[in-house]
């Protein structure tokens, strides 16, 4: 933890120290409504992921303009938000442990939580305890449809896993989890069409198994910020859990669009300044591996042609310059990280800026929330 803080509400843009996590709230309030609004009158409900923000002021803002909850991707990151307010949760991930079980049923007493399972073992161990604690969790079979991670990989194994979970008195059959998160990175449109295709098959003979054995299928969930749409107007799916799209990086933003996607803006940004000019082709500045995550790639200069960043170490961030460059120390540039939902992490506020002014400092309360 930081001795101070980068900013305070009302501050003025100048003003912010670096390196620090930036949301422009215009472009955060235009991301938030696009997707809600192009979801509006259809049966398809939005549970955004905030595994990209994990932040419960943001959280709260999209459940107040229509979600139906969020997921989360680890126990601990849920029990974050439930202390924050948030009810109904579902935990995109497998649950394995004597004390995470226990940990998701603490939450399930306070809140709607759902869980997924892609082996025996865990609708087993859910199940015991479960019944012993007489609390009753959602459960979902993560099928594999493509990403080749997690998931039951047959038709039969569904249908088992479904049937052994639609025996347990106190575990409630939802669904099926359908996720294909590679494909959200696929670059041509035509590309993630065929993807999320053949995700939409095997989710359809999947739901179709598990309904024959006369079990019902009541959620379809699934999909990301670069297919939401594809997966919205399926008719397979009526729920899906895009994350990064109120944020928006650089890699997300090397995706090509076609009419059916959404034009999501970026909206974080990284805040840093030069402290270091050692030749006219070469800064140095204040974010380096600390600061911004490479995973997906370097962060990109915003709106800038003279700098270029090129490589990052723990604390420093190298900018190859061009000649014309009026770039000097101690002057700020924006970033877009290459990925935003490891660069949140990073941080323990993001700073949100409406204008040149900061309105708010929210805290990253579930940054670390690994268990």
């Amino acid at each position: 933890m930081a001795p101070w803080k980068a900013a305070r509400a009302g501050d003025h843009f100048d003003e912010i120290d670096t390196p620090a996590l930036i949301l422009n709230m215009d472009a955060f309030e235009r991301n938030l409504g696009l997707l809600q609004n192009a979801l509006s009158g259809s049966k398809v409900r939005l549970r955004p992921h905030a595994k990209s923000h994990k932040c419960p002021d943001i959280a709260l803002r999209q459940i107040a303009a229509g979600a139906v909850g969020i997921c989360c991707q680890k126990v601990s990151e849920a029990a974050v938000f439930v202390a924050a307010g948030v009810k109904d949760i579902l935990i995109t991930n497998q649950v394995v442990g004597e004390k995470k079980v226990a940990h998701a049923l603490d939450l399930a007493e306070q809140a709607r939580i759902g869980v997924l399972v892609d082996h025996e073992d865990q609708v087993a161990a859910f199940a015991q305890a479960s019944s012993a604690r007489k609390i009753k969790i959602d459960v979902y079979i993560e099928v594999d449809v493509g990403m080749g991670r997690c998931g039951a990989t047959s038709i039969e194994q569904v249908v088992a896993l479904a049937r052994l979970i639609d025996q347990a008195p106190y575990l409630h059959f939802m669904g099926l989890q359908c996720y294909h998160g590679s494909a959200q990175h696929y670059r041509l449109p035509k590309e993630r069409q065929d993807a999320i295709a053949a995700v939409c098959a095997k989710a359809a003979e999947a739901k179709a198994a598990v309904e024959q054995a006369g079990i019902a299928v009541e959620r379809i969930t699934g999909a990301g910020t670069g297919s939401v749409m594809l997966e919205g107007s399926s008719s397979i799916f009526n729920e899906v859990q895009a994350g990064s799209y109120i944020l928006m990086d650089r890699d997300y933003a090397k995706n090509q669009r076609d009419a059916g996607d959404l034009a999501f803006e970026h909206a974080l940004f990284i805040k840093t300044a030069i402290l270091s000019h050692p030749t006219q082709g070469r800064a140095v500045v204040d974010a380096g591996l600390k600061a911004s995550s490479v995973d997906s790639g370097m962060p990109l200069v915003w709106q800038r042609t003279d700098a270029n960043y090129l490589k990052a170490s723990d604390e420093h961030g190298v900018l190859e310059l061009s000649a014309e460059s009026p770039l000097k120390l101690g002057d700020s540039i924006m970033l877009i990280p290459g990925h935003c939902d490891p660069t949140v992490n990073l941080y323990d506020e993001i700073i949100c800026v409406r204008g040149n002014t900061v309105e708010a400092v929210w805290p990253i309360a579930a940054r670390g929330a690994l268990l």
